[in-house]
């Protein structure tokens, strides 16, 4: 009888414990940009040429390009910290050659144009300490639209004759960077 009572007791006082431990977990603050991972291969099983590693800021209702994110002012391509480009081999960037390396990928929004900017500076927190003495490759694109709007920032890689595009979409706006291997 006392041995079935002390696991009894034990038992209520590990529920007590775990239960308490647990509620103590409250995640207040979390991030309302998650980070997302995006690669460029060229089959499933072939190791990546490139990663993206990015925050995705939601829409919410609000004006994107030319009202949260000004035209013509340089932006940190997402939320946080700004973007981060990882190729695992050489590649061209638009009309640019890129060394393999990782890069912070900044952009110029404009309403018909982006500037598209690899920087050799990393772990910047938005485009505040954005220099443009570390910029490795500065490229113009067109900017383009979609009926469907997308709530949160997003980068895929789509494949495009004999390279790839890293396509930017937020809201309607949709950006394509061309990608050559």
């Amino acid at each position: 009888m006392k041995r079935s009572s002390f696991l009894i007791v034990a038992f209520m006082a590990m529920a007590l414990f775990f239960t308490n431990d647990l509620s103590a977990q409250k995640f207040s603050g979390l991030d309302k940009s998650p980070a997302d991972i995006v690669y460029l291969r060229t089959s499933r099983s072939a190791p990546p040429i490139a990663k993206v590693v990015y925050s995705r800021p939601q829409k919410k209702g609000r004006d994107i390009f030319g009202g949260l994110v000004a035209y013509d002012k340089v932006w940190r391509t997402g939320a946080n910290e700004a973007t981060e480009v990882t190729f695992y081999q050489d590649v061209k960037v638009g009309d640019a050659n890129v060394k393999a390396g990782t890069y912070s990928l900044f952009s110029i929004p404009g309403k018909s144009q982006w500037t598209i900017i690899l920087n050799s500076g990393l772990h910047q927190w938005g485009a505040y300490q954005h220099d443009a003495s570390k910029d490795v490759a500065k490229i113009t694109v067109d900017a383009g639209s979609d009926s469907d709007s997308l709530e949160a920032f997003s980068i895929a890689f789509k494949r495009a004759g004999d390279g790839a595009e890293m396509v930017l979409g937020w809201d309607t706006t949709r950006v394509a960077i061309p990608i050559s291997m």
